[in-house]
């Protein structure tokens, strides 16, 4: 599409042409530019330039009194001279002050104006006279406008004032002016349009090359005045009338009127193809190119111009595959469900850019066969012309060609016969190579597959780049493409299209000299499963020739024949074949042992089986099978034959002194002295089948005698290791407690062997599964662990001498070697028949886990170089030694007012702190409970400022008021203690950090001498430490007597610098009467004390409850009320009497 003139390419766009004060072209130009749709403008920088409008005096063919025959059906300039010289609209500028001033002035514009009107004469251009102003406040007089519209012969809207300095009035005359144009634009192309279709209505033209050329000519003003369907109506019918007279015209010679004919409807095509796709009316433009490309692929011409009319068929389809990229309409969603049928013929690839490049391509090869063939000689030619013409040109016509003959200064433009235009179109053919352009081609089409995922057809437009790059003699990049497009055939199957195209690689690799490369091709078309079929006459196999099976033969003969007659000095050809390779029909190698395991140094029979698919019997001269372990490695230096499809089955013991995995890895066949095949050993029970062979019609053999073996056979044994005769023992005394260091005997006992070279390794898992002892969260940290290896305690100690005093210290060194906090390595020493070996494995459980412990020993057994190993594991559970908790509470019968307690009342979504008195007697009780299975002695149970430090003592004073004595305290699995501790906090902070409760433990019946002393922390929460207001404290006896009256005082405190008002109120009981106020009120100073004294007299014997007492700030409107148990007095029901003993050194009651 690149190749058509730009004017057919794209939309005609009006034009109009600007005369006079050229400083304001451009800005008119752009903003014409910008409307939509825009307009063209022609600049003329003054009226003497107003000659290029100039109207060539043509005659109408129909003018004539006998109309002569039209030399050609379209003008190849008349659309570039309407876009680009013939406007629609002259606009004629000029200064206010050349028409109001000077009377030189205004006769020249006079005389501009009377050449504008000349030049336009005789056509439907109008004519607009632009008056520029500098304000808006210089207007002409109404008498001079008169005078300028009469002089221009214009209408008055035709007289535009453009006001230009002024940005707002500039725009509006911008705005005027392109409405002007648009609208003067259009009645000029429909009126040009409709002069014409008169014309055609009349019928006057008796010839149809002036039907076509009107038709056209009203299409294109139509798309001027944006009338797509107008101009899709009159395209279609000069296509109808340029069809119709193909076999009527006898106007040109008939090659070159069969040229013309074919041009003119690419470029109709062209344009109604356009119309249509950027209409979104894509079914309609597929089926309006199919049915272009069925009419005119008949129309070939003589045989020795038949390459014209392929490469005009290839260009149809490239264009037509650029237009349906370029446009935004897609195929049809809903159609797609019935491709194919009779409502909608279209196939889905009918709709893709693709199949057209593809099919541009294919018909671009077939001219490039075409123009091969029509190189003809010199005597062959109609009129026995020896050369082509020389100074050929286009014609002023589309689709014509003419020949320039100087004679001294005269030029004389002659027609040229068909035979001189043969000669000339066969000259310029042979000097382009078309291979490029097709393998372009090719490219776009494979893109575009490969984009919808169509990879077999992206691989066909593969093959045919490849194709024309082999006819290039381009065998690099042919071999390259080739090796593409085999490696899907071979994977699907295709071994027809492979053979052709192996044939290819095969023939590409000799050229390039890679003897590697072409014996591999070679074999494998040897190998492959194709065979006559009766059409070899019919099907090009390329270079290969036809698929039979005496084809295969001669190939895999010259492959061989070809390896040995390289040169000797040269390494010889060695062939890879693995599971995947496509030489496994060449040669399959199938491993098998008959057992699945067996014992050091005993012999393991193994079957080696081959299996060939080439067509001919072949020699191997030797055979060499390699392990994993070389020491088993064999060779049969016998020579072997291979039938085709027939195993050819060895049978071979094979002994392993090592222990572990015994693997066959390859075995490598010797054809010959330049070719040598190495295989990849492969399972009969995982061997798959051959691709290419799979759906043949053959008979099913078996790799061994034994099918049972065939379905089972490994090419790898376990080689077991030896009987350790070593005891490998692991104890454990119960569950392992957090914070603990927990220690696991580990003994070995020699009952056979000598161990050498002994190492001991230990893993810690977890028992759970996931096998992390670590939080994923948290750092790379001791604490971070779960569960942490310590160390090996227990190890031998080297002898210390001054001559190994290095080599000791490298060994106590390298005695544990730990590589992660749950994995530990340690030596053992040598130990002889009966030698035992202990250590101690020493872990600590950071938190509460269940771990597996791994132990694992591997030694030599005495001098032998042979591994042996033994494993042991133990289950350890690890658990919390102590169940840690607090309480807060206030001293006996003491209320402070805490202001804070208030507030988390009023707001209870607000985080919650525990809130204690400023300087005074806060109680903690911390209780402590044994959740172990083992009975425990606890040590010692406190309270430590956070971090260990000193820094805390004054912000708060601990006193511990109920704990341990000096000696240990026994606790039974259960069982819980509680310790009574007093914390004075001395500074005012709302967070305050009280530090860890620290309780010291041990185990029961550890010695006395090093006994482990293990402590588990508890860390108190930060509190709220607030000055209260106010406190309150009761003052009562420990006991009553029934009647006896007794005094009970209530002090009420004030901390603050302020009166504080309370009120308080004493309730009723039937236990008691007292004398004082029920309610009541008082001040408290600042700083003082205000005492309420009651006095009551008890009725009931007993545990009693004193009256409800309730104290309440006015200020704070709180209320402080005791406790229950604050009021709970014991009552005796006489006076008691107590009698004390004394008993060594206690008091008894």
């Amino acid at each position: 599409m690149e190749d058509y003139p730009e004017e057919l390419r794209t939309p005609p766009v009006a034009l109009v042409c600007l005369a006079g004060c050229p400083e304001l072209h451009h800005p008119i130009s752009a903003f014409l530019h910008s409307e939509q749709p825009p307009i063209n403008t022609l600049a003329l920088p003054d009226f003497s330039k107003a000659s290029v409008l100039a109207r060539k005096k043509n005659r109408d063919p129909l003018s004539q009194p006998t109309p002569a025959p039209p030399s050609g059906i379209l003008k190849r300039d008349w659309l570039l001279k309407h876009r680009t010289r013939v406007p629609a609209v002259v606009a004629a500028l000029f200064r206010a002050d050349q028409i109001s001033g000077d009377p030189a002035q205004w006769l020249q514009a006079c005389t501009d104006l009377e050449n504008l009107k000349s030049l336009i004469h005789g056509r439907s251009t109008r004519l607009v006279v632009v008056l520029v102003q500098t304000q808006a406040a210089e207007e002409l007089s109404e008498d001079v406008m008169t005078a300028l519209r009469k002089r221009a012969e214009i209408d008055p809207k035709h007289l535009v004032e453009f006001v230009q300095n002024d940005a707002t009035d500039l725009r509006q005359s911008l705005n005027k002016l392109a409405s002007l144009f648009a609208e003067l634009c259009l009645t000029y192309y429909k009126e040009e349009g409709r002069r014409i279709r008169s014309i055609i209505e009349k019928k006057s033209s008796p010839f149809p090359e002036l039907n076509i050329r009107y038709c056209f000519k009203i299409a294109i003003y139509a798309e001027f005045r944006r009338d797509w369907s107008e101009a899709l109506k009159f395209y279609e019918e000069a296509y109808r009338v340029l069809r119709e007279m193909t076999n009527t015209s006898t106007r040109l010679p008939p090659i070159q009127r069969l040229v013309e004919i074919k041009t003119i409807a690419e470029q109709l095509h062209f344009k109604i193809s356009t119309l249509l796709l950027h209409g979104g009316k894509i079914m309609e433009a597929v089926a309006r190119f199919l049915k272009h490309i069925k009419t005119y692929k008949r129309l070939v011409g003589p045989p020795e111009v038949d390459f014209l009319h392929w490469e005009w068929y290839s260009r149809q389809f490239l264009v037509f595959a650029e237009l349906l990229e370029t446009t935004a309409a897609g195929a049809p969603s809903s159609q797609s469900p019935r491709f194919g049928t009779a409502e909608s013929p279209f196939s889905e690839w009918e709709f893709q850019p693709a199949y057209y490049y593809q099919l541009a391509a294919n018909y671009l090869r077939e001219k490039r066969c075409c123009l091969e063939q029509s190189s003809l000689s010199k005597t062959d030619l109609p009129t026995k012309i020896t050369e082509a013409p020389d100074s050929v040109m286009p014609s002023i016509h589309i689709g014509q060609s003419a020949r320039l003959v100087e004679e001294g200064d005269i030029v004389t433009v002659l027609p040229l016969s068909d035979a001189e235009y043969v000669a000339y179109a066969l000259a310029e053919a042979e000097r382009f190579q078309d291979c490029y352009e097709i393998i372009a081609l090719y490219k776009r089409a494979q893109e575009s597959f490969s984009s919808h995922g169509s990879q077999r057809m992206a691989c066909l437009c593969t093959l045919g780049m490849a194709r024309e790059y082999y006819a290039s003699d381009d065998f690099t990049n042919s071999k390259q493409l080739f090796d593409t497009v085999a490696a899907l055939y071979r994977r699907e199957g295709w071994a027809p299209l492979l053979w052709e195209v192996l044939g290819y690689l095969r023939d590409c690799a000799k050229r390039l000299g890679l003897t590697k490369e072409y014996t591999a091709y070679s074999l494998e078309m040897a190998a492959l499963p194709v065979f006559s079929t009766g059409f070899e006459k019919t099907i090009d196999f390329g270079p290969a020739g036809p698929a039979t099976l005496s084809r295969r033969e001669e190939i895999q003969r010259e492959a061989l024949n070809f390896a040995v007659e390289t040169d000797g000095d040269t390494e010889p050809v060695g062939l890879d074949i693995d599971p995947v390779s496509p030489l496994r029909s060449v040669l399959l190698v199938a491993v098998a042992f008959h057992e699945q395991s067996v014992k050091p140094d005993s012999a393991a029979l193994l079957t080696v089986s081959l299996l060939s698919q080439l067509p001919l019997l072949f020699k191997v001269g030797s055979l060499e099978v390699e392990f994993n372990q070389p020491a088993c490695n064999f060779s049969m230096p016998v020579p072997l034959e291979v039938s085709p499809n027939k195993w050819l089955r060895l049978t071979h013991e094979v002994k392993s002194g090592q222990s572990g995995k015994l693997e066959c890895l390859s075995v490598k066949a010797k054809i010959n002295n330049n070719l040598i095949i190495c295989c990849r050993a492969e399972s009969p029970a995982l061997m798959e089948d051959l691709t290419m062979w799979k759906y043949e019609n053959q008979r099913e053999t078996y790799p061994t005698l034994d099918p049972a073996l065939s379905l089972s056979g490994q090419k790898s044994i376990q080689v077991d290791e030896p009987n350790p005769l070593v005891d490998l023992t692991l104890n454990s005394t119960g569950p392992a407690l957090v914070g603990e260091v927990f220690q696991i005997p580990v003994l070995v006992v020699s009952t056979g062997h000598v161990i050498r070279g002994g190492e001991l390794k230990i893993n810690l898992v977890d028992a759970r599964g996931g096998g992390m002892l670590m939080s994923p969260r948290e750092t790379d940290e001791s604490d971070a662990h779960h569960v942490e290896l310590l160390s090996i305690s227990g190890l031998p100690e080297e002898k210390e001498d001054d001559q190994n005093t290095d080599l000791s210290e490298e060994t106590k060194s390298d005695n544990i070697r730990k590589i992660q906090y749950s994995f530990g390595v340690v030596s053992v020493p040598v130990l002889k028949e009966g030698e035992s070996w202990c250590c101690n494995l020493e872990i600590r459980w950071h938190r509460p886990k269940s771990v597996m412990v791994y132990v694992s020993l591997g030694y030599n057994p005495g001098d032998v170089d042979q591994r042996v190993n033994v494993h042991r594991s133990l289950q350890i559970e690890g658990k919390v030694p102590f169940f840690v908790n607090h309480r807060f509470m206030m001293s006996f019968r003491r209320e402070p007012l805490l202001i804070s307690n208030i507030r988390s009342l009023i707001s209870p979504l607000e985080e919650k702190k525990v809130s204690l008195a400023f300087k005074e007697n806060n109680i903690v009780v911390v209780s402590a409970k044994n959740c172990t299975d083992v009975p425990l002695n606890l040590v010692s149970m406190k309270i430590v400022p956070e971090g260990g430090t000193d820094s805390s003592q004054k912000l708060f004073v601990v006193q511990e008021i109920s704990g341990i004595s000096n000696n240990c305290t026994r606790f039974v699995p259960g069982e819980e203690f509680r310790g009574v501790f007093s914390i004075i906090p001395q500074v005012s902070k709302p967070s305050l950090s009280l530090g860890v409760v620290c309780v010291e433990w041990m185990r029961e019946n550890q010695k006395q001498d090093q006994p482990e002393i293990v402590t588990t922390k508890h860390s108190l929460p930060q509190v709220c430490v607030e000055d209260p207001p106010l406190v309150a404290a009761i003052e009562c006896p420990p006991f009553a007597i029934v009647g006896d009256p007794f005094s009970v005082y209530i002090k009420v405190k004030n901390n603050t610098n302020l009166l504080q008002e309370i009120k308080y109120s004493l309730g009723d009981s039937q236990n008691f009467v007292f004398c004082g106020a029920h309610v009541h009120s008082a001040s408290v100073f600042p700083g003082k004390e205000h005492v309420l004294s009651y006095k009551f007299v008890p009725f009931s014997a007993g545990v009693q409850q004193l009256p409800r007492i309730t104290i309440t700030s006015v200020r704070y409107s709180a209320q402080l009320t005791p406790s229950i148990a604050a009021g709970t007095i014991f009552v005796y029901p006489t006076e008691p009497k107590f009698t004390l003993e004394k008993n060594g050194s206690e008091l008894v009651v």
